[in-house]
């Protein structure tokens, strides 16, 4: 008995060590340089689509006519709720798009590029608010853009993504009513420690991609579901879904091109302007009523999925 106990503390040692080195480098980063990061990338694609993908686009035969001002607000309304609850916004945007008649092809390629720019202004004015917690979002970020990149892939080459969406939203609408029940029963525990948060970005990433949406559904519940702050959970989730948006939009650009801009414009309008609102939103609702107002979101959208599954 009195050997074990130094062969496990020895044994424990290099990982001690390896977690209290990478917590003095995540320390040393400050939070502008998570959004000089998103600035960058930014630029990198609007210059690619400054020069690669506009000049083969006729604006002047462009018709702005009132459907464009829909896409907007579509745009818009996808982000608030995004923004302030850290999930849905591609369930959102793609239900609302389908109903003003676009092709569920086009909607889903749309939502995809617009959001790189929404997350983008999304994830800066999380920052901005504070909402942020750095340590969870080193945690997440590489994961997810991993899962995020392999899913792309899958997806524009081999996989059909709808048809593994149907269990992913039987998952998560449990998952939903688990925590609409916490939030009305004020049940939640409070925690700092997230386990597993590596994986579920992996899995959150690659369903995100494969699926049109989950990245939210899947990381932000889970970790607010084991206690984490739902303010910091959603401004870290949602800062690191830029970057995992990015990298499936620029795999998707790459093996399928950019269309249907006209539709891409009036959602990054529509979700730039709504973004900072978001963000102020999610910095001052309280804590179980924004565990309510995710229940009710994740089993909505989760039970809307599987009828129209169905159906």
């Amino acid at each position: 008995m009195s050997n074990s106990q130094p062969q496990a503390t020895v044994a424990s040692l290099p990982e001690v060590l390896a977690e209290s080195a990478g917590r003095r480098i995540i320390h040393k980063i400050r939070l502008r340089h998570i959004g000089i990061a998103i600035i960058l990338l930014k630029a990198l694609l609007v210059g690619y689509l400054f020069f690669y993908v506009f000049p083969l686009i006729n604006f002047t035969s462009a018709d702005f006519d009132s459907t464009f001002l829909w896409f907007i607000l579509a745009g818009f309304l996808a982000q608030m709720i995004d923004g302030t609850l850290g999930m849905a916004y591609g369930v959102s945007c793609s239900t609302l798009l389908l109903n003003l008649g676009v092709p569920p092809k086009v909607a889903s390629a749309a939502v995809h590029t617009a959001e790189v720019f929404t997350t983008g202004v999304s994830g800066l004015s999380h920052i901005r608010f504070r909402n942020l917690d750095k340590f969870l979002f080193f945690r997440i970020v590489f994961f997810g853009v991993l899962g995020a990149m392999v899913g792309a892939y899958l997806v524009s080459e081999i996989l059909d993504g709808g048809m593994i969406k149907p269990y992913i939203s039987g998952y998560l609408l449990i998952l939903g009513m688990v925590i609409l029940y916490k939030g009305i029963r004020n049940k939640q525990k409070n925690t700092e420690k997230v386990k597993r948060a590596g994986l579920l970005a992996l899995f959150g990433g690659f369903f995100d991609s494969i699926g049109g949406g989950g990245w939210g559904p899947i990381v932000t519940s889970n970790i607010i579901n084991q206690g984490k702050c739902p303010r910091r959970t959603i401004g870290t989730v949602n800062t690191a879904e830029f970057f995992v948006t990015f990298s499936s939009t620029s795999v998707f650009m790459i093996l399928i091109g950019v269309d249907s801009w006209k539709v891409i414009l009036g959602l990054v309008i529509g979700g730039v302007l709504a973004a900072p609102l978001g963000a102020y939103f999610a910095a001052k609702v309280n804590k179980r009523t924004m565990m309510i107002l995710i229940g009710i979101v994740i089993s909505i959208t989760s039970a809307y999925t599987i009828i129209k599954t169905l159906m």
